[in-house]
């Protein structure tokens, strides 16, 4: 117990912060004419120098082969929960709520894929600082699963979403973080450069969290995402209890303590936020993308000190 309240009080705080974005919402001091630049300044700018600052200086790996661990576990974990997702709505879908393509594609999509950012970074800075970099590493195999597994579902081809994500900020950023720390090229990186980076980092958390409760306030104010019971319970079981099951399983086969740390917090995270701008821009059936992703960050509350809990346990850390 006195393991879990501080967790459970980490919890709340992150929640906290997302909760004045949703006030600032409320108040239209962030409105949505700034959603588009201040997500395009926290992905391209904001995030990108959190990387770079902390994969330079946090502890380095000992060869190449313990590098790629954590993305090759991002990029299997979520590609199989996303199959797996379409697999559940192909099957049962219809006796659930899901009778149409598009529904069963929105499904999958926010299922499949959990909150692999701004929620899980800053409890492993306090509880796992150790994990922070396994954490970024294994977030670019999430990310191109995203992008490749993730678009062939919710758009029916793959074209151009691999292409993207291999393009983005963020994933060159970490190039370039693990070029400049493994080669000579860190050394010479001008002390003014590094503050500059270090300032810019601090910001990406809080501005994504705030972000992010402003864009969830939008969605509640949309009713059409309560109802239909089987695919709000259906997408809790999949989400918060098959999962991260699944994940924990998996993450004893993880070979460093600071993988397994962050297969754990994988595992109790809810459902990300991105799907469901994904969802909108491909025409896909928004309101099951609204139950599944809003039922899931309220339920997230309780289930993430849980199943961090359980993972500490379960995996001996």
């Amino acid at each position: 117990m006195q393991e879990f309240l501080p967790i459970v009080a980490s919890v709340i705080g992150v929640f906290l912060v997302i909760g004045v974005g949703a006030f600032c919402r409320h108040r239209d001091w962030l409105t949505r004419e700034a959603d588009r630049s201040l997500a395009n300044l926290t992905t391209n700018v904001l995030l990108p120098a959190y990387f770079i600052e902390k994969i330079l200086e946090g502890p380095q790996y000992q060869s190449l082969h313990d590098a790629w661990q954590a993305p090759a576990f991002g990029f299997v974990v979520t590609s199989g929960g996303l199959l797996l997702s379409l697999l559940f709505a192909r099957v049962l879908g219809p006796w659930l709520g899901m009778r149409t393509d598009s529904s069963q594609r929105a499904f999958a999509l926010c299922v499949g894929v959990c909150n692999y950012g701004f929620i899980p970074l800053p409890l492993a800075e306090k509880f796992y600082p150790d994990s922070v970099i396994d954490l970024i590493i294994h977030n670019v195999g999430v990310n191109l699963a995203l992008w490749s597994v993730g678009i062939a579902i919710i758009s029916g081809s793959a074209r151009g979403g691999l292409r993207k994500a291999l393009l983005s900020p963020p994933f060159l950023s970490v190039v370039i973080a693990l070029v400049l720390r493994y080669t000579p090229l860190g050394e010479h990186l001008p002390s003014p450069a590094l503050t500059a980076i270090q300032a810019c980092g601090a910001c990406a958390i809080p501005m994504g969290l705030i972000l992010s409760g402003a864009i969830i306030v939008d969605f509640l104010r949309d009713s059409s995402w309560l109802g239909s019971p089987g695919i709000l319970i259906s997408s809790l079981a999949l989400r918060h209890a098959f999962f991260p099951v699944c994940v924990l399983s998996l993450a004893s086969l993880a070979g460093s303590t600071g993988l397994r740390e962050v297969l754990m917090l994988q595992a109790a995270m809810p459902a990300a936020i991105l799907p469901i701008v994904l969802v909108r821009l491909y025409d896909r059936d928004t309101e099951t993308a609204l139950r599944v992703v809003l039922a899931s960050s309220v339920v997230g509350v309780v289930t993430i000190p849980a199943w961090l809990a359980i993972g500490k346990w379960w995996l001996g850390i």
